[in-house]
């Protein structure tokens, strides 16, 4: 079967891989023009069942040799002594074997890496028009190609193209959940290496961490807020709209926002997730962040959709090309683990960013007793953390 892929980051090559490995014939098209390789985008945590996908791939090595190494984090507290202790004393499973810390564009790097001779990448366009029929799909590309496929896969993201062309707008998916998150390069004047430094205040959390071997850090601020008006491809006015939320922010801020006019890189969106009753119409099936976003950056997405992405694989190679009987599977065997990782990202926020002073200084005192209690006790208040809920997941056999 001929099955066309959006999306080139996580879950478009992991899903390829093993439809290739099952006799499929992927093709995965990407808008960006090159592969999203090297040190780019945000760190990502792959916990258990994203480990495990990745063993079978055979690329935990790789991403061993990739892995960020071990953080302590600093809480900077203006006027006050800053707190700083060992990432993995405030929840042992960053310390665990089944987990790695990587530069997302790490992470493309590998995935590409084990796909590119066996799958074929299409960089520089897009789906344009989808028309299915009772033997396929016809796809209209934006370059003008057009081509016929058997199966048509969005794994294109929060801001998913094939989920717009195949079920409508996003509106009716996207359910906003009270924040908004910019991401960032700037020069590493700190000296971050091996530390991640954060600020907190009412509404606000910024961090930042060193990106290595470039001399360069990542700057990440959250902001509570309602849902904003702004357009989505004009970078300049959400530069502005993010001075705004943090005029008057103390600590390194100022200067953050002043290299935020000149970073290149800079991404600003909404903490949102994706709901829908089904990812399935017709041919066409959405994995990942385009069908079931839990929150970017603070709901595990990465690890959701490794672990998706193989079990819809799974699930093809298994129906011998009854795809309604596949995608039927894949739902069922995702959807459980789907609302648990739902969870994550509002308990997140809610408990991440402060909502007082108060909160604020609650946080503090927080990461200044939490590697103090014993072990034991230390696992059970964090019992019910993220890193839980996104290991809770055993990948099919």
């Amino acid at each position: 079967m001929n099955v066309l892929i959006s999306g080139a980051s996580v879950a478009g090559p992991v899903v390829a891989y093993w439809l290739a490995r099952a006799g499929f014939s992927p093709v995965v098209v990407e808008r960006t023009p090159r592969p999203r390789l090297g040190l780019g985008g945000h760190a990502v945590d792959l916990f258990a069942p994203a480990m495990e996908v990745a063993r079978r791939m055979g690329i935990v090595p790789a991403l061993r040799e990739a892995a960020l190494p071990p953080a302590t984090i600093r809480l900077e507290r203006p006027g006050k002594p800053a707190i700083e202790t060992d990432l993995a004393h405030l929840s042992d499973a960053f310390a665990e074997a089944n987990h790695v810390e990587v530069m997302r564009g790490e992470l493309a790097s590998t995935l590409h890496d084990v796909t590119r001779d066996d799958v074929e990448y299409v960089f520089g366009d897009s789906i344009r028009t989808l028309a299915e029929d009772a033997g396929g799909v016809d796809v209209t590309f934006d370059s003008g190609r057009t081509r016929r496929f058997d199966l048509v896969i969005g794994a294109d993201g929060l801001h998913s193209n094939v989920r717009r062309l195949a079920f409508g707008p996003e509106r009716g998916f996207l359910h906003h959940l009270g924040g908004h998150l910019a991401v960032f390069t700037l020069p590493d004047r700190l000296g971050l290496a091996g530390r991640t430094v954060l600020y907190n205040a009412v509404d606000r959390v910024v961090a930042m961490y060193a990106v290595p071997r470039t001399g360069q850090a990542r700057a990440v601020l959250l902001f509570r807020s309602g849902e904003l008006s702004y357009d989505h491809r004009d970078v300049a006015e959400q530069k502005r709209l993010l001075r705004k939320e943090f005029a008057g922010a103390g600590w390194e801020v100022p200067r953050l926002l002043d290299a935020a006019e000149d970073a290149d890189d800079f991404y600003l969106d909404a903490i949102a997730q994706v709901r829908m009753d089904t990812w399935t119409r017709g041919r066409v099936t959405l994995v990942g962040d385009a069908g079931y976003s839990p929150g970017p950056a603070v709901g595990g997405g990465t690890t959701l959709a490794m672990a998706a992405a193989y079990v819809l694989a799974r699930a093809l190679a298994n129906a011998r090309g009854d795809h309604a009987a596949a995608f039927t599977a894949y739902e069922h065997g995702v959807r459980d683990y789907v609302l648990r990782c739902r969870e994550v990202a509002p308990r997140v926020l809610r408990n991440g960013i402060p909502r007082s002073p108060a909160h604020v200084a609650l946080t503090a005192l927080s990461m200044r007793l939490l590697p103090r209690l014993p072990r034991g006790i230390r696992r059970r208040a964090l019992a019910g953390g993220a890193s839980s809920t996104l290991s809770s997941f055993t990948l099919p056999g």
